[in-house]
């Protein structure tokens, strides 16, 4: 018989999956690929249950002869290795990933002798509801909270986008690129302390109290599902830092990130044109260890941000206080620098890793924007956030299309360069 290859990328199991099999067995003998969990991050969604209950689930299908683990999105490695003569896909190709995967199998199909057989894909109102149940799931604050911590166990380096609204926020959720046989998105948000008071209008002091900034949030999760890093400037009062730990956890929060820095807060890119002041190790540590005691989770991740650079004191302290806040339970360490060159970063974190093999280290490639990513995992970074981009991008959009108005006195001049209401639209879920 004919080996007859089909790959699922699902956490259930229905009747639209029951029927594809059906149609497939008729072909020949059926091995099916479960997408693995990083894999199906990049291209799908996040996994709401194992690789291996996902696996268990997929073998109990009728006319299954045998379950693999595909690793990649791509065919290559599971025709290296299982050498299928047919490959079964449903006809549903419109997305560009969609397509980008159509021409791999067709390219690998010419190679091997193989065939590509589309299968018209099974639309039914039932299902549509049931996959939108499960992205409701994939939102719900259980879930939701401790998927970072999940995500740095299955990839290298993660990367988070500064989100500062519920559109932002669905730009960060929806947006591929995909290249050659290569698709990528973001995996995190970042909610930034910055961008809500800019947003808002006011001067980046934490002049904009938590109720306010947690209305953000819940803008950014009624409507997305990735995991919310969010900016916790200083935390403030150690004593109102817990209740600022429970409320983020309770909410479905990832992780916070707290800076060593105390008095009124000034941006760190400031460096040292303005008087900031640094805490001590013992009294920053203490609120990292208040923190952690008050969070009833595992999930939630509160990070240590260490200014060292940022004020002109050095590798050797940061790595001291480093050192000093994982000891007091940061579940991760954020270093941060305004300089160009990304030298003194990388030699952070070429020399944190001599000591410290596991904890995360997150960056911040603002003011070093020439840096990859690629270069930052090389040296040990395990977080990217791109911590400001889409607020910068946006203000002198808004500003030109205002300015092109009041000199032309129409809209017509400008509308060349703005996006349609409707590609806008087509952004939101309808329920």
């Amino acid at each position: 018989m004919k080996k007859v290859y089909t790959c699922f990328c699902t956490d259930i199991i229905h009747e639209g999956h029951l029927k594809f099999v059906e149609e497939a067995k008729k072909y020949g003998e059926l091995t099916v690929g479960v997408l693995a969990d990083a894999a199906m991050v990049k291209y799908n969604r996040f996994p709401s249950i194992s690789i291996e209950e996902r696996v268990e689930l997929v073998k109990g299908i009728d006319g299954v002869k045998d379950v693999i683990v595909q690793n990649e999105i791509m065919y290559d490695e599971v025709f290296r290795q299982l050498h299928p003569d047919i490959i079964i896909h449903g006809d549903n190709w419109e997305a560009e990933s969609m397509q980008a995967i159509r021409a791999n199998i067709l390219s690998l199909t010419k190679e091997y002798g193989a065939e590509l057989i589309e299968i018209p894909y099974h639309r039914d109102p039932k299902l549509t509801k049931i996959d939108k149940q499960m992205r409701e799931k994939l939102a719900m604050p259980e879930f939701r909270r401790g998927r970072l911590h999940k995500a740095l166990k299955m990839m290298p380096l993660i990367k988070a986008i500064e989100v500062h609204s519920g559109l932002t926020g669905l730009i960060a959720e929806k947006t591929m690129v995909v290249e050659g046989e290569k698709i990528d998105q973001f995996d995190a948000m970042w909610i930034s302390s910055l961008c809500d008071s800019t947003e808002k209008g006011k001067p980046d002091i934490e002049l904009v109290d938590m109720t306010s900034r947690f209305r953000t949030i819940e803008d950014v999760m009624e409507v997305t599902t990735k995991p919310i890093i969010f900016d916790g400037d200083t935390g403030g009062l150690t004593e109102h830092f817990v209740y600022t730990v429970r409320s983020l956890e309770r909410m479905g929060v990832s992780a916070v990130i707290i800076e060593d820095k105390t008095g009124l807060k000034k941006n760190s890119l400031f460096g040292t044109e303005v008087e900031q002041t640094q805490d001590s190790i013992e009294n920053f540590s203490a609120k990292i260890v208040a923190g952690k005691e008050a969070q009833l989770s595992d999930d939630f991740m509160i990070i240590a941000r260490i200014e060292s650079l940022i004020l002109d004191k050095g590798i050797d302290d940061a790595l001291k206080r480093a050192a000093a806040y994982v000891a007091a339970g940061a579940d991760g360490i954020m270093i941060h620098s305004r300089k160009k060159e990304p030298d003194e970063i990388l030699e952070f974190c070429d020399r944190f890793r001599t000591q410290d093999q596991n904890t995360p280290i997150v960056v911040v490639p603002s003011s070093y924007n020439t840096v990859t990513e690629e270069e930052l995992e090389a040296h040990g970074a395990n977080i990217c956030i791109y911590a400001n981009q889409l607020l910068r991008a946006a203000f002198p959009a808004m500003e030109n299309a205002a300015k092109s108005i009041l000199t032309h006195h129409r809209a017509a001049e400008i509308d060349s360069e703005l996006m349609s209401i409707k590609n806008i639209i087509t952004l939101i879920d309808e329920l």
